[in-house]
């Protein structure tokens, strides 16, 4: 769940706001996201190449040998799906919010065999999962439960006018917008490796974010795919499915990675960082933790901090310790 840049002195109107969608829908509106439509791309994904493959819907960048970066900039999830390519077959990490089939630009990438994997079940990475038949997963109730795809009334606020550059797109139906369900064909757990042909990936577990939060590496080539758990963007520990203690532990596993690692591939925003970004967030959450630091503003129960450059959504019963029911799964638009 990806939350753009805000404009902090109007998010007091969410006060006013009743109920999850209306709150998403005013926090899409008092975003900046409409200010960024109008600099697109974005600088760090500007010096990358640009596929052929790109339409108006999905921009494609070559984001390293063999990776390539599907974004969908023109919502304001600007949800990243990655396509790591081996020589017998290909990882797609995520597949986007679902507005569009995804599928039609994978095979026009390669024609090799495609697994799925998820950095999480949130509405915004499993949006084609359905498109596909071989979609590895986290064994666990939240991911189960969010297998059986997310009703309209559940993300409704990510598709209103507002949330679009230039509004809604052509041939999409707004009123009607869902995730379809899916299926795993296998579940696997932290430490299983992805033979592709030539090019090795490792699944990590990194709880936190949400109870299935997965991370990638290819340790050969220095590449460490975060999904939600980190991207250049403000950090969402919000939702009740979060545990801020888990996240901590699994940052702290990651910078110890970064280390050999030459760059980060986020789910939201960037395509791709320079590696060191994990062990700023490393510093700035330990902060955040320590209960020292008082929030830069408070919305309803949102609490935003913003500490030595890095900005995190969250609430008090996040940062308390607390879980909610993580057997019936969520969207990422759950609250407090």
């Amino acid at each position: 769940m990806k939350k753009l840049f805000f404009k902090f002195s109007a998010l007091l109107l969410l006060t006013a706001v009743a109920g999850c969608q209306n709150e998403q829908a005013a926090y899409v509106q008092e975003s900046t996201f409409q200010e960024s439509c109008n600099s697109l791309p974005l600088e760090t994904n500007r010096v990358l190449t640009l596929a052929a493959v790109s339409n108006d819907w999905f921009q494609v960048y070559e984001s390293h040998d063999q990776v390539y970066s599907i974004v969908e900039p023109y919502q304001f999830q600007m949800s990243i799906s990655h396509l790591i390519v081996g020589n017998e077959r290909a990882v797609l990490f995520d597949t986007g919010m679902g507005i569009f089939p995804i599928r039609p630009i994978v095979e026009g990438i390669t024609d090799l065999p495609v697994l799925v994997v998820n950095s999480h079940t949130h509405f915004d990475h499993v949006g084609g999962n359905n498109e596909f038949s071989d979609v590895l997963a986290i064994d666990s109730d939240y991911t189960k439960s969010n297998m059986k795809g997310f009703e309209h009334k559940e993300i409704a606020g990510d598709v209103i006018p507002a949330a679009f550059c230039g509004g809604a797109p052509a041939g999409f139906d707004v009123e009607t917008y869902h995730t379809k369900s899916w299926n795993a064909s296998r579940y696997v757990e932290d430490g299983h490796l992805i033979d592709l042909g030539g090019r090795i990936l490792e699944i990590l577990h990194v709880p936190g974010h949400t109870p299935d939060a997965t991370a990638l590496v290819d340790r050969e080539n220095g590449l460490l795919f975060t999904g939600d758990t980190f991207y250049d963007d403000n950090i969402w520990l919000f939702a009740p499915e979060t545990n801020i203690d888990d996240y901590s532990s699994t940052i702290d596993r990651l910078v110890d990675i970064e280390s050999a690692t030459e760059y980060l591939f986020g789910a939201h925003s960037s395509a791709r960082v320079d590696a060191g970004r994990l062990s700023q967030l490393q510093s700035s959450l330990r902060k955040l933790c320590s209960g020292k630091v008082q929030p830069f503003e408070q919305v309803g129960k949102r609490l935003i901090y913003v500490i030595d450059g890095i900005t995190f959504v969250t609430a008090k019963e996040v940062l308390d310790g607390r879980q909610g029911d993580i057997t019936i799964g969520g969207s990422g638009f759950g609250s407090w």
